[in-house]
């Protein structure tokens, strides 16, 4: 959550610390603020998304400066707990992301020493114990070390002075990247912000500090010990996040996943050999033919993958696979054989659940893979080895093509798995054949998409939504309700189509919307059960179906994709659920790229 921008340098910074901002909006866009120095701390923030505090943002000067755009966890929506926050002497300037899980008590003593609090934050006492550090003679490095040396939770905070040239930055838990130009260095709580004007990046790891200014950084521990940072290695897509011709990110997003489920396939299939090579796994066919199962770890959007991942390698692989919830993973005390592989998916590489069940399942002695799309990021890092998903840089905070690259992952990961153990070479070849045409036919489709807007108008008008499919198709389902509760607002329940008459059928009037994901799958038969079931209590069924089965006969709206292999039919019958979800919130005149109370990457717990 939230994100973080900086910049010292030659240039204005203000200017600077908006267009980075910008690009990080997706964490959080409650309010957002600036910072910049000339002479003394200019500091101006407000409510609202980052463009309107942009227009009424006064014209600054100066060349050094730090920004902030929040998602709300300790204090409401206020002006007064938007970032930057600075000490009452007007010499220091915070900005934070993460949470202090021992803020009250520090505040309190703050309180106790006469020190005027403005805000309800938890990130307001860090500029205060810094001033009160300084004002004791320590120098501002000595000052930010005494300060965390008396916090305990997350935290990524960068530290402005007045009467200083340079910026310090620490991290713990909350991701903070930075890059070197040519005399000038930024700051940033994402890659991507930064890598339109550098590609010579370095992530801080937990720990760490380091110390900025125009023409060179330093990177130390907490204690002060130097250490040697590494350069990430980005490529130049991800400086790019324009809208071009589109209205919408999410829509510009939803027609790039021909194109980036290309690249994330792209050299990785041997059609002679019928396999498939992701060489990040650094994992040779005699070890996974000997692992004894699969567990795969996401919240979300990556959940939902993660659960099409499980069906996949169980149906190609023919070895046990479970898929779990991210966020409870560890409050389950989970039994971990070393012996097993396991895959933690995210987006981002930051959300902080998954994080930590990845530090849980090393802990216990066990590797764990990442499966995510950011390069460099916590969960990158932190395993050490894993799949990048390659979808480029996603700004809506409705995951569209990352979820199609994160299943486009799984598919290759069971692929290999699958020729490592049992399938056979045939049955590889036939499956890289129709990967193969998966962007072409997803391209094709999102040219006809069919009666999206009739969906839609079903689905704006009723007091909730259901949605159904079984099989591999349960997940699909799953993706799609979601969807439409994060941008519509709209209340929806996903169920297999098996268990909807033990439960959800009550929730069935007149004229309720069921979705059904129903492919020519072999399970399809049994959907038709559950699709004459709603009907007879008077559902309307918007049902999504391959092109030319006669099962469209049972829809009130029929919304036809193109045919593939059973297994691989999410790749394309999650098409129509984002377009509804999409077409839906324009309807109800709703922020698509940034719904309410949301956030893109969730790096709190």
């Amino acid at each position: 959550m939230c994100g973080i921008f900086g910049y010292i340098g030659h240039r204005n910074a203000s200017s600077l610390l908006v267009k980075g901002l910008l690009r990080l909006e997706y964490r959080g866009y409650d309010s957002s603020g600036v910072v910049v120095k000339n002479g003394q701390l200019q500091s101006y923030k407000d409510i609202g998304k980052i463009s309107e505090m942009a227009t009424s943002l006064p014209e600054f000067k100066g060349s050094m400066g730090i920004a902030h755009t929040r998602w709300a966890t300790h204090g409401g929506v206020t002006k007064e707990n938007a970032h930057p926050h600075l000490s009452n002497d007007g010499k220091v300037a915070i900005v934070h992301n993460g949470i202090l899980q021992n803020s009250d008590a520090l505040r309190k003593r703050l309180k106790r020493a006469g020190v005027q609090l403005n805000s309800e934050t938890d990130s307001e006492v860090f500029c205060h114990y810094i001033a009160m550090a300084l004002e004791e003679g320590k120098a501002p490095l000595e000052a930010l070390q005494s300060v965390l040396s008396m916090t305990r939770g997350t935290w990524g905070v960068c530290v402005l002075f007045q009467e200083y040239d340079y910026v310090l930055c620490a991290r713990n838990g909350s991701p903070l990247i930075i890059g070197r130009g040519k005399d000038e260095m930024f700051i940033s709580s994402d890659p991507h912000a930064i890598r339109e004007h550098t590609d010579q990046l370095v992530a801080l790891e937990d720990g760490q500090i380091a110390k900025l200014d125009a023409h060179n950084f330093q990177v130390m521990q907490t204690d002060g010990k130097e250490v040697v940072s590494h350069l990430l290695q980005l490529e130049e897509e991800w400086g790019e996040s324009e809208l071009g011709e589109y209205p919408h990110f999410m829509l510009k997003e939803i027609h790039e996943q021909s194109q980036s489920l290309q690249h994330c396939i792209s050299g990785r299939l041997r059609h002679a050999e019928g396999t498939s090579v992701l060489g990040g796994l650094q994992v040779q066919p005699q070890e996974l033919a000997q692992l004894p199962h699969v567990r795969l770890i996401g919240c979300g959007t990556a959940l939902h993958a993660a659960q099409i991942g499980q069906i996949l390698i169980e149906q190609w692989a023919r070895i046990p696979a479970v898929s779990h919830v991210a966020s409870e993973f560890n409050a389950n005390d989970p039994v971990i054989n070393p012996k097993a592989l396991h895959l933690a998916i995210s987006q981002s590489g930051e959300t902080a659940d998954t994080l930590s069940a990845v530090k849980e399942i090393q802990r216990k002695g066990a590797d764990v893979y990442g499966v995510v799309n950011v390069v460099g990021s916590s969960i990158a890092r932190q395993c050490g080895k894993g799949v990048y998903i390659h979808s480029g840089p996603e700004q809506s905070v409705a995951s569209t093509k990352a979820f199609t690259n994160m299943v486009g992952a799984l598919a290759l990961f069971a692929l290999q798995l699958g020729r490592s153990r049992h399938l056979s070479k045939t049955k590889g070849k036939s499956i890289i054949r129709e990967m193969r045409t998966l962007p072409e036919k997803i391209r094709a489709y999102l040219e006809q998409p069919g009666p999206i807007e009739q969906a839609v108008e079903l689905v704006t008008k009723a007091k909730s939504v259901l949605f159904l499919g079984r099989g591999i198709s349960s997940p699909v389902a799953s993706e799609g309700a979601l969807k439409l509760m994060e941008i519509a607002y709209i209340p929806c329940l996903a169920y297999p189509a098996g268990e909807m008459k033990h439960g959800p059928i009550a929730l069935i009037e007149q004229d309720s919307p069921v979705v059904v994901i129903a492919p020519n799958d072999g399970v399809q038969e049994r959907t038709l059960n559950a699709i004459h079931e709603c009907k007879a209590r008077g559902a309307k069924i918007i049902l999504i179906h391959e092109e030319g089965d006669p099962i469209s006969e049972t829809a009130d709206v029929s919304i036809p994709i193109p045919s593939t292999m059973p297994m691989l039919t999410p790749l394309l019958s999650v098409l129509p659920t984002q377009l509804i979800a999409y077409h839906a919130a324009l309807a109800l005149d709703n922020d698509v790229d940034r719904p309410r109370n949301l956030a893109k990457s969730v790096t709190v717990e």
